[in-house]
């Protein structure tokens, strides 16, 4: 398949018998891991690199408007789509937030600003957090045996006609989800995104970066399967290094000229602008609400109550923090009564 990493053949049998034994079990676990998160969610310390110098209530903090969902000018094709969301990738650069997820990123990994570009850097994160199993466009993981590509997430979209925040726009297994954010990597103007498969079942992402001094990899764990709760952008869970070669992922999935159903579009881009600039540890405790909710797990009710409890925990000056938990909070308040 072109510009794809051809699978070996403990990683190519997706039909045969074993493996569908073990994604069977995979399923149950993952459900089971949803349930357990959902009921367990630790909100007792936000760092205080994720808030910016405003203070502010977080009781009466208020939704922000999404500008980019009103502007005159429809995002009808993927290219529109893509340019929209590269510029508010290029807005979030201003949050302390982002800006403190990529210096803690360069420390982990031993990396300049030279090599890792703050730019391509604020792309990458807000497709991650966009587009990851739970994220903030209502991708849902589940195992569907389809080959690993982006195809059936862009035919899965173009039926979607009235997004909904408990419903999901798309289900795509680990290497699908994968593919597709590579693809818009790619269309953003960023490459060296490709495939890793850690285990012969398992597909993430990884961001590779030329040195120097050195080659870099980076892990981008689209869905937590294998993986701690905490596991984020960066992730050390999965050695990226157990793969001879990172093959950067080039088959044209969607053409750019696609045209897209324009509530869609305009979900996709008021999404991304409400959560792009909060941290990534809020980001990560909405996401688990959300995966709960789409998952069926969580009701929409409750996950606004646990939102709320988890808000009301934040410092006060963590605006964009604040603010996201707003959008979440309203955004479900709207789907089912609050249990508080």
């Amino acid at each position: 398949m072109q510009g794809l990493q051809p699978r070996t053949a403990p990683a190519a049998d997706g039909r045969h018998p074993r493996r569908l034994i073990r994604n069977m079990l995979l399923a149950a676990a993952m459900a089971s891991a949803a349930l357990a998160s959902v009921a367990g969610a630790d909100i007792s310390a936000m760092p205080a690199a994720s808030a910016s110098p405003a203070s502010a209530n977080p009781a009466s903090a208020k939704p922000r408007p999404a500008p980019a969902a009103r502007a005159s000018a429809a995002a009808s094709t993927v290219a529109d789509l893509v340019a929209r969301l590269r510029a508010r990738a290029a807005a979030s650069q201003r949050s302390p937030a982002v800006r403190a997820d990529y210096l803690a990123l360069l420390r982990a990994q031993g990396l300049s600003e030279q090599q890792l570009p703050y730019a391509d850097f604020a792309w990458l994160r807000l497709l991650f957090e966009a587009s990851r199993d739970g994220g903030y466009w209502n991708l849902r993981w589940a195992i569907t045996d389809r080959e690993p590509n982006s195809d059936a997430i862009w035919r899965q979209w173009q039926s979607v006609r009235a997004p909904a925040p408990d419903r999901a726009t798309a289900v795509a297994e680990c290497d699908e989800l994968s593919a597709f954010y590579a693809v818009l990597a790619r269309l953003g103007g960023v490459g060296g995104v490709g495939l890793l498969w850690p285990t012969s079942n398992h597909t993430v992402a990884v961001w590779s970066r030329p040195g120097p001094p050195r080659e870099a990899r980076i892990v981008v764990p689209t869905t937590l399967i294998f993986l701690g709760r905490n596991d984020s952008f960066g992730t050390r869970g999965f050695d990226p290094w157990k793969q001879k070669r990172i093959y950067p992922y080039t088959r044209a999935d969607i053409a750019p000229s696609q045209r897209l159903p324009p509530a869609l579009a305009e979900f996709l881009i008021a999404q991304a602008d409400r959560y792009a600039d909060a941290s990534g540890l809020s980001l990560q405790r909405l996401r688990e609400l959300r995966e709960g909710v789409l998952k069926g797990a969580l009701g929409a009710g409750e996950a606004a109550s646990q939102a709320r409890r988890q808000r009301d925990a934040l410092p006060a000056g963590a605006q964009a923090d604040l603010a996201a938990y707003a959008h979440f909070i309203a955004a479900m308040r709207g789907r089912g009564p609050e249990l508080d």
